[in-house]
């Protein structure tokens, strides 16, 4: 499933005109795969930022990214609650030192890098979202991308009159979107109500 995922995270930052070079192909035995960086993107042409990046990005805020390294957590089973954060450090290994400093290396030291961390979900309730923020931010992490954000964007930029011969996720996507199983989004302004029980 992380191959996957990090096919189709590629394929998101590529579509937004991110140069992307994945660190490795393979897990060395003696390596955890949790211990790497999955990505570094470069923007070939970042815009200057008027204010901060928020933490969680929209693809709206991604011209805004000059580089970054980025990680992905395609557990599409979990939502990232302070409990789970709390209870797996593997998350944060990347912005350990001594892995923090090897993506430096292979960018160089000119200029901040961004550490994004691709999540699942994040709580829809408020008060747990704030805590899981807390907690990313207090462990290094830059900002999250959901794993939403990047489906919709890719699903909406798909076009079902285009032959992606060269993306395996694109083409799949256009086939499912050519056979209607995607719908278009729709505003609710009359959603039936619920009848309560007596």
């Amino acid at each position: 499933m992380a191959a996957i995922s990090e096919t189709i995270v590629r394929e998101y930052f590529e579509l937004h005109g991110f140069l992307v070079r994945q660190q490795r192909k393979y897990v060395a035995p003696a390596r955890r795969e949790d211990d790497e960086i999955d990505f570094f993107i470069l923007n070939p042409q970042p815009r200057d930022r008027e204010v901060a990046l928020p933490f969680i990005l929209s693809s709206e805020d991604l011209p805004g990214v000059a580089r970054a390294v980025v990680v992905v957590k395609g557990w599409h089973t979990e939502t990232f609650s302070s409990g789970v954060l709390a209870n797996a450090p593997e998350i944060f290994r990347f912005v350990e030192p001594g892995v923090f400093k090897r993506a430096t290396e292979t960018f160089g030291e000119d200029g901040a890098l961004t550490k994004i961390l691709v999540v699942p979900a994040l709580p829809q309730m408020e008060d747990a979202r704030e805590q899981s923020v807390a907690l990313l931010r207090a462990k290094g992490i830059d900002a999250v991308i959901p794993f939403r954000t990047i489906l919709n964007d890719l699903i909406s930029q798909t076009e079902t009159n285009r032959n992606y011969l060269k993306s395996d996720v694109l083409q799949v996507i256009r086939v499912l979107k050519s056979y209607d199983f995607f719908k278009e989004p729709q505003l609710e302004l009359f959603k039936p109500k619920r009848k309560r029980r007596k």
